[in-house]
Parts: C-alpha cells; structure tokens; sequence
C-alpha cells in the first residue's frame, strides 16, 4: 500500500534512519550497564490488596540507577512450575503498569509476569531529578542540556527494564532462558531496549515502537503529540536550530535504533502503516538494524491504535517460552 505521508512500504525494508550515532554510543551503554550492574538493587516484595486462587499479585520494589525507587507490579502463579518463564510488560508513555486483572491470561498459563511502571509517569516509580535545562512537556528532552550525557532521563528507564529483567530472571522459580518482553508505543521502544541490554531476553513482541529516529520525525513535521517536547525544546532553546547536529547527536544516545544490534531476542513487531505518531519509517529504522531472527506483522489500514487479534498472536508467540 502506498503512504500518503512516509516512504513507500518497498522503501522502508532497506531505510537506515536519520538520527546521528554518537561516537562513543557502544563505550556509553556498556558503562551504563556496568553501573547498573555494579548496584545494590535492595528487592523488596509486597503483597498486593488484589490477590486470586491462582495467581500471587505483588508490588515489587527496587533501587535503579541514581537512587531513585523504582515499583512494578509482579503476578506469580501460586503453585508454579519449576523452572517456568516470565514476561516483561512496558506501558506506553504517560502511562502505568495497568490493572491486576490485565495479565492474569499469562499467570493462568504458568507465567511469573512483571510490568514496569516508568519514573516520573502514571505510576509509583520515583523520578528523582537533579537535571540541569528544561524539563517542560516530556522525558525525551530531560536531562538534553545537562553537561553530563548519563543524566538523560530515558537513559535511566532504559536501564530500569534491564534492571528488572535481571531481578525477575534471578527468581528462584523463573527460568532465566525463558523471559520474554512486550508493550506498545513508548512500551514498544523499552521492550526493543531491554531486549538489547538484557542479552538473555528470549523473545520480545514490541508494537509500533516510540523513541526512534527523533531527527526523521522532526523532519517529517511530525514533531507533534508524544513528539511534541522536541519542536517546544527548539523553540524556546534554540529557535534557529543552531545547535541542531548537537542536540540531535545527544538524543542519539537513547534513540532505540542504535541499540538495536546488540538484540540476539527473536522479534515480532507490529507496525501499522498510517501512523502518525510514531511514524513506520521511525520504527523501521529500528527493524532494519536487527540481526537476530524477526518478523513483521504489518496493519496497513490501521494508525496508532488497537490492532486486531494482535494480543492474541504475541500470546502465541509468547507460549514457546
């Protein structure tokens, strides 16, 4: 099908993406991680008011990157299996890890299921602060002004999905080789980034994945919605663009795409062809960078939204772990 506003579906398969790769990108990552992992991560697991016959609800608590307290809720099946898998569930952006009953289908088929909720978002993580710039309107721009990269705000939520994969794969009952991810929209970006500094992650199922290609959406005049932040930091800090190769340069340090190499997860991603919010040449820019075993599912004739019989199709894929 031919796009009225983005590259033509044939084109897509082979676009690379515009957004600059910071020099140091891989040497950035890899001692972010060894910070992370250099962590006391002080676990704390409390019983949730909502509980079932069959699945233990809980609120997992623990210490991320900067100190900040980081909260996921967590199901377990209460007479699990030995050695059974887990799913990593990231909630779109603004958003939080959703009701109880949302993934109680996973516990049901003997998953240990954990949903992030995302700092400083709809949920009861901590964002600590402590940037240098505006922070106005979004967390893509937070932390783009301090002099220090690694105060990046999406930098430390990245982070935070490897931290609570590890957490999660070092569960007693939970098979570290069989853990998936999945989520939409920003919950599509995390599950791609968790699934790149998480080595172990199996299987992961991200939809239409935000947080790619910023200089593509700024270009296509899409800088509007989720994207908003990056046409309000530019006018108001630097509304000629000269220092435009910078900033975009900066954001290349979490701009999914980058780290997509280093995923070894088999993929299944969902991108839907009239979307305007995270546009498909954005999120092939990510496809296109993985090595490991992927696949598409492909909705021309949907936007930003639900897409049929697509959660089913991820429980499937989900249940050869």
């Amino acid at each position: 099908m031919p796009l009225s506003f983005d590259y033509p579906l044939e084109e897509l398969y082979s676009y690379s993406g515009l957004n600059p790769r910071p020099a140091d990108f891989d040497s950035y990552w890899d001692d972010s991680l060894a910070e992370m992992h250099a962590l006391n991560p002080q676990v704390e697991i409390i019983p949730a008011d909502f509980q079932t016959e069959f699945a233990i609800c809980s609120h997992l608590y623990f210490t991320g990157v900067g100190g900040a307290r980081i909260h996921a809720k967590l199901w377990q099946p209460r007479r699990p299996a030995a050695q059974h898998p887990a799913l990593l569930m990231f909630h779109g952006y603004s958003g939080n890890a959703g009701d109880w009953v949302s993934r109680l289908g996973y516990v049901a088929r003997g998953f240990t299921v954990a949903a992030l909720d995302c700092r400083g978002q709809g949920g009861l993580s901590e964002d600590i602060g402590g940037v240098r710039g505006g922070t106005l309107h979004g967390h893509i721009i937070r932390g783009l002004d301090d002099l220090d990269a690694k105060n990046l705000l999406f930098r430390n939520i990245f982070l935070d999905t490897a931290q609570l994969a590890r957490i999660i794969m070092e569960l007693p009952d939970v098979d570290a080789n069989r853990v998936g991810a999945t989520g939409g929209s920003q919950g599509g970006g995390l599950t791609l980034a968790c699934a790149a500094l998480e080595p172990r992650i199996k299987l992961a199922a991200p939809n239409f994945p935000f947080l790619c290609d910023y200089q593509r959406v700024w270009e296509m005049d899409l800088d509007e919605g989720a994207y908003a932040e990056l046409r309000d930091y530019f006018r108001r800090f630097d509304p000629r663009h000269e220092r435009e190769t910078a900033v975009f340069t900066k954001l290349g340090y979490i701009d999914v795409q980058h780290l997509c190499s280093r995923i070894q997860a088999e993929i299944l991603m969902a991108v839907a062809l009239r979307d305007t919010i995270c546009p498909p040449s954005t999120q092939f820019a990510a496809y296109n960078k993985i090595t490991a075993p992927k696949q598409l599912a492909i909705y021309p004739d949907f936007a930003h939204e639900g897409l049929p019989g697509h959660d089913d199709t991820i429980y499937q894929f989900m249940s050869s772990l």
